[in-house]
């Protein structure tokens, strides 16, 4: 895997011009007009990309035509995920988007083969770290992972007298959910007694694993071992009410029973929690209205605003 070509321009909307040598600094490459204080600092696209795009159209692209920064070869950058690590010689980059919304009739490509790559295969990343980038450079993919941890707060379950199904299922569900996805998941499961102390412990070696999620099953009703949301709530730096709020409204209007529902979202340092219900029913009414948000939710907490030229309520 190496580099190809690597491109800059001074201002934007305009083809970029290959260079010899650059230098990445915190906001980007220095003297490109795509650099600044945001998540798509770089942007990267594989000749082998243009090559096939090339062929449809019946002329060669040259490095930097899509406004890419730089242009590689020998990786499968459709293959690359959010959150996955690109180093050259010294400079370390961290992927945060896969593609942008073409230009349509103001993309000179566009206008002239029909179509672009760039929304689809063009990648963009934040700099972690600075030097210079040539050609020829060996270019190092690190894979990226979500880390995720399900506890199953039950009493039962815990000493064998049931199987857990809960804790698989929201397992299922995030899998399935994020394999459409550009992100790599790892995840890992407890199963506890509803014991707040334990509780306790395990949220706390969450947030010293650095895990980006935790979701917990059980223990949120009104029963005098049901106490995850009261374990849960003082460690959160933040709650989030609305989504567990609509949840319980939208459930609740054909069974009043969901009312009783205390469960609770929030942020635990740069953890998101959710805290679900014991039942694989609710945990799998609970997930459809909390995985359509969760993207979002994850890349804000990133600190990447992914959504800036859409209305925002927040």
């Amino acid at each position: 895997m190496k580099v190809v070509s690597v491109n800059l321009s001074e201002t934007k909307g305009v083809a970029k011009h290959p260079v010899s040598v650059a230098t990445v600094n915190s906001v980007g490459i220095s003297g490109d007009a795509h650099s600044g204080i945001w998540h798509r600092q770089i942007s990267l696209l594989a000749e082998e990309s243009m090559a096939r795009l090339g062929e449809k159209a019946g002329r060669v692209f040259q490095p930097g035509e899509f406004a890419e920064n730089i242009t590689t070869s020998g990786i499968d950058l459709e293959q690359v995920c959010l959150r996955d690590r690109l180093r050259i010689g010294a400079v370390e980059l961290e992927v945060t988007q896969i593609g942008k919304k073409c230009h349509g009739d103001g993309c000179a490509i566009f206008k002239e083969v029909g179509s672009c790559i760039m929304p689809k295969q063009g990648l963009f990343a934040r700099v972690l770290q600075g030097g210079e980038i040539r050609p020829g450079d060996t270019m190092e993919h690190s894979p990226g992972h979500l880390r995720v941890r399900i506890i199953t707060l039950s009493d039962r379950a815990s000493r064998g007298d049931y199987t857990d199904r809960s804790g698989p299922a929201i397992d299922g569900a995030l899998r399935r959910h994020f394999a459409a996805s550009r992100w790599r998941i790892d995840v890992t499961s407890r199963l506890l007694p509803d014991d707040a102390e334990e509780l306790r412990r395990e949220l706390e070696a969450c947030m010293a694993d650095k895990m980006d999620l935790v979701f917990t099953t059980g223990g949120t009703g009104i029963g005098p071992r049901d106490i995850t949301p009261d374990t849960v709530r003082p460690m959160l730096d933040k709650e989030i009410p609305g989504i567990m709020e609509f949840i319980r409204m939208k459930y609740g209007q054909t069974l009043p029973s969901a009312l009783l529902s205390r469960s609770i979202a929030g942020v635990m340092g740069t953890t998101l929690v959710y805290t679900l219900p014991g039942s694989v029913k609710a945990v799998e009414e609970y997930l459809a209205e909390i995985l359509p948000t969760l993207d979002h939710s994850l890349t804000m907490l990133w600190g990447i605003d992914s959504h800036s030229r859409k209305r925002k309520y927040h």
